[in-house]
C-alpha cells in the first residue's frame, strides 16, 4: 500500500459517494486508475464494504452499551447467538476481566436490560458487566499510518 491508496481510502472514509474523477484528481491519477485502485483495494480485502454512518439517536438507539461477558463454558454457537440479537453492533474476544465484549445500541435502558435478559439466554454466560456511554466525544474511521520511510500522505 502507498500513499496514494492511503490518501484514496481517507477520502472514501470522509464521502464513499464521491465519483473516481473526484478522487482521481485528489490523488493525480485519471479516473479510471482511481477505480482500478479502488476496486484493487477491494479486491484485497483492505476495504471491507461501502456503507452509510447512520446517527444512532436520530432512528432511536441512543443508549450506548458496552457489555462484558463471562461464562463458564462456551459452546460452538455462541458466535451465531449474539449475532442473532440485531441491538449488538459488534462482539470480540478479549483478554482480560472477561471473554467477551459487545457493543449495544438501545432505544431505553428497560429495553438494555431486556437485551441483558436475551445474553443470559445464552448458554454459558454466567456474568455480565455493563457500562453505559453517557456521551460520545468521536467516532473515527481506521486510521492507516505511513510506514517509516515514507514521504508521507499526498496533500489535498
Amino acid at each position: 500500500m502507498d500513499d496514494i491508496d492511503r490518501t484514496l481510502i481517507g477520502l472514501l472514509q470522509q464521502d464513499a459517494t464521491q465519483s473516481y474523477a473526484t478522487l482521481g484528481t485528489a490523488v493525480g491519477l485519471s479516473s479510471g486508475a482511481a477505480h482500478e485502485r479502488v476496486r484493487k483495494l477491494r479486491e484485497r480485502g483492505v476495504i471491507r464494504r461501502t456503507t452509510v454512518d447512520v446517527d444512532p439517536v436520530a432512528v432511536g438507539r441512543g443508549v450506548l452499551a458496552y457489555v462484558m461477558i463471562d461464562g463458564t463454558t462456551w459452546m460452538g454457537d455462541t458466535q451465531q447467538a449474539l449475532a442473532a440479537i440485531p441491538e449488538i453492533e459488534e462482539a470480540h474476544v478479549i483478554a482480560g476481566p472477561a471473554s467477551l465484549l459487545v457493543k449495544v445500541r438501545a432505544t431505553t435502558t428497560q429495553d438494555l436490560q431486556l437485551i441483558l435478559r436475551k445474553l443470559f439466554d445464552i448458554h454459558g454466560v454466567a456474568k455480565t458487566q455493563t457500562i453505559v456511554a453517557l456521551e460520545t466525544f468521536f467516532e473515527r474511521p481506521v486510521h492507516i499510518p505511513t510506514p517509516p520511510g515514507a514521504d508521507g500522505p499526498i496533500p489535498g
